[in-house]
């Protein structure tokens, strides 16, 4: 029984057992051979290939196996060493190259750019003055291959300096100033400003070199780059023309109208111009694209596009100056001459120079400019549009005399009384080119160039008597100028005038090209900014003979009596809105002059002897005192219901207006 139960308990003879002689007559696998060369120091960590090969960078012969790998040779070690081979003696295959990272495509690119900008841009509107330096990543993008991503940078560039620009304008700190002591706050908003104008003018700088190298050029990239330049050169002159580095963007706008040929990006820029003359309320702005703008147009003797003279009609300044002005001085009735000068002595005037000092540092410091600054401003600029005037007067240049014409015409109230003389004569001179030209041939015109065959010879004459009788309308009171030559002309014009298939068309009038006219016919060529018609011309030019305070005297019942029978000749052949114009010009001279035209609408008695001879075109030489009005009679009969209702109301408004006088 104990025999049994001690065979019988399987651990009964444990502490008889020779463990350690059993666990090393066991069999092992693996390499037999075990390697004695000591591995040298790894100084960098290891890095795992796609093949699983661990590299240490600084040991290239040494290769490390990881787990998996390291299993797999132990196979092939065996089965090499029942080969007879011996594994240490092997060497492992190469490791295989790491593959070569592929670009990301464009449309990738494009929308991690934007991704990119957009965080950036959030970053600085968020807190400008710790994210000013962000202003630099905005150019890293920039240096981007794509020309997309590279439009992109710079419209958030645009964006972005948009918002950090401040209302004034930053100056740069003396040397005193930066070595001043300034509290934590003041150095904070110094540094942003700096930081600011630094980045804004590298940005300016990157705008005129991209417009100058698209300028001229065939690469559509390159062209690309340059329209969009443009366009951000010009949203900054309007946006913050207050601002430093002014002069750099309307170096660029000024660029972009000096080619002749006409093109959105001239558009754009012209009309950058119309809305900086119009907002600008300093004066500052206006007077520095002008003298700019002058100096172009001088530069390529007025060979420019005549919608860029226009631009000088939005100058609001010319609107609200009351000073006078020439092509070389001004006259200013706020300043003191010599002897109206009170005395002083050395002292007070001392004191006065201190004083004058201050109040300048405080208006520099203020945003508001003085009246008297602004005047000065406007006064300077006013010489340089009268400069420009005068000077194309003289040259002549084809293209540009009607908008000459048109601005001398709308300014004429603001020219110096003693410039009165030599404009005159000038304007004498187009008016008698306009006329010689106009007996011409105008086949021959057509076959001089198509410059010549712009120009309008009779709109030129129209605002040529407009301008001459706008002299006399204010300040010319006082003096005698005999107008006879113009009034002369303009009658002379009334008959051929009626004729004209343009008399209520101007230039942006809807009509059929003409196929046989040499001139483009590009909706953008077309642009001008005077859109007054011919008729409406010829109505100014009547209103300023007949109905100015200045010439009262000039309309004698002669010329009165001869401009009515050929207005009322000429409106038998005019259209319909001309003739009704032509009427209420007549419903005028009636009110205000019937005493002196009654007797051309009364057949009972004789006022004049002999014969009345329409084709003189010398008003008092044509005897009008012995003609009657009989075109009113077949006016009355006009197709028109407007027309014949205002036809009969002549005769009966001449004769009552004749009785009451």
């Amino acid at each position: 029984m104990k025999a049994n139960s001690h065979f019988g308990h399987p651990f009964s003879a444990a502490a008889h057992w020779n463990l350690e002689q059993s666990y090393e007559s066991q069999p092992r696998s693996g390499n037999k051979k075990r390697k004695t060369k000591e591995k040298p120091e790894r100084t960098r960590l290891p890095i795992k290939t796609a093949t699983g090969i661990v590299q240490v960078p600084n040991l290239p012969s040494v290769t490390i196996l990881d787990e998996d790998t390291e299993s797999v040779s132990d196979d092939e070690g065996d089965e090499d060493e029942k080969d007879g081979i011996d594994p240490s003696e092997t060497s492992l295959p190469p490791a295989a190259p790491a593959t070569a990272v592929k670009p990301l495509p464009l449309r990738k690119r494009i929308i991690i750019a934007k991704e990119k900008l957009a965080n950036i841009a959030t970053l600085i509107n968020e807190d400008p003055e710790e994210n000013v330096g962000l202003l630099k990543r905005l150019n890293e993008v920039y240096d981007d291959a794509a020309v997309q991503i590279r439009m992109l940078a710079i419209g958030t560039m645009l964006a972005v300096y948009k918002d950090l620009i401040p209302g004034y304008r930053i100056r740069a700190l003396s040397e005193e100033e930066m070595k001043a002591k300034v509290t934590k706050e003041v150095r904070k908003v110094r540094g942003f400003e700096q930081a600011l104008v630094s980045g804004y003018s590298g940005f300016v700088k990157l705008l005129g070199g991209l417009a100058k190298a698209g300028r001229g050029g065939s690469d559509k990239e390159i062209v690309a780059l340059a329209k969009v330049a443009v366009n951000c050169a010009c949203g900054l002159l309007v946006a913050v023309p207050h601002f430093n580095f002014r002069t750099e963007l309307l170096k660029i706008v000024v660029e972009g109208v000096s080619v002749r040929k006409v093109d959105e990006t001239f558009v754009k820029c012209r009309t950058t111009l119309c809305e900086l003359f119009r907002a600008d309320e300093d004066g500052g702005p206006s007077c520095e694209a002008v003298q700019l703008l002058s100096k172009m147009m001088k530069a390529k003797h007025y060979h420019v596009d005549e919608s860029v003279l226009n631009t000088f009609l939005s100058l609001r300044l010319l609107s609200e100056l009351d000073v006078k002005g020439s092509n070389s001085a001004i006259d200013n009735p706020r300043k003191r001459k010599k002897k109206d000068r009170e005395f002083r002595t050395k002292k007070a005037r001392k004191l006065d120079k201190e004083h004058k000092a201050t109040e300048k540092e405080m208006l520099e410091a203020d945003v508001t400019v003085s009246r008297e600054e602004r005047e000065k401003r406007q006064s300077e600029t006013l010489k340089l549009v009268f400069a420009t005037y005068f000077r194309i007067l003289k040259e002549k240049p084809p293209g540009l005399m009607g908008a000459t014409l048109e601005g001398l015409a709308k300014y004429a109230h603001l020219i110096n009384l003693d410039f009165f003389g030599d404009l005159l004569v000038a304007l004498r001179e187009l008016v008698s080119d306009a006329k010689e030209e106009g007996e011409e041939e105008r086949g021959v015109k057509e076959e001089e160039g198509s410059e010549q065959a712009d120009r309008n010879t009779v709109r030129e004459a129209l605002l040529c008597i407009i301008t001459a009788f706008a002299l006399l309308s204010g300040q010319g009171k006082g003096i005698t100028i005999d107008l006879t030559f113009f009034t002369n002309h303009l009658y002379a014009t009334l008959l051929p005038l009626c004729l004209s298939p343009d008399l209520e068309l101007n230039t942006k009038s809807l009509r059929l090209p003409d196929p046989h006219s040499p001139l483009p016919t590009s909706p953008l060529t077309s642009s001008r900014i005077n859109l007054s018609t011919e008729i409406e011309l010829l109505l100014r030019a009547l209103s300023s003979i007949f109905f100015s305070t200045a010439h009262q005297k000039s309309t004698t019942p002669l010329r009165l009596t001869a401009f009515t029978k050929r207005l009322l000749t000429a409106s038998l052949q005019t259209p319909e809105k001309s003739t009704l114009a032509v009427l209420g010009m007549l419903n005028k001279l009636a009110i205000k002059h019937g005493q002196k035209l009654s007797a051309l609408f009364s057949t009972e008695e004789v006022v004049g002897d002999g014969v009345w001879d329409g084709n003189i075109d010398e008003p008092e030489m044509s005897n009008p005192l012995a003609a009657t009005g009989w075109e009113a009679v077949l006016l009355r009969r006009h197709y028109s219901p407007s027309v014949a209702e205002a036809a009969a109301a002549l005769p009966g408004l001449f004769a009552r207006r004749g009785k009451e006088g």
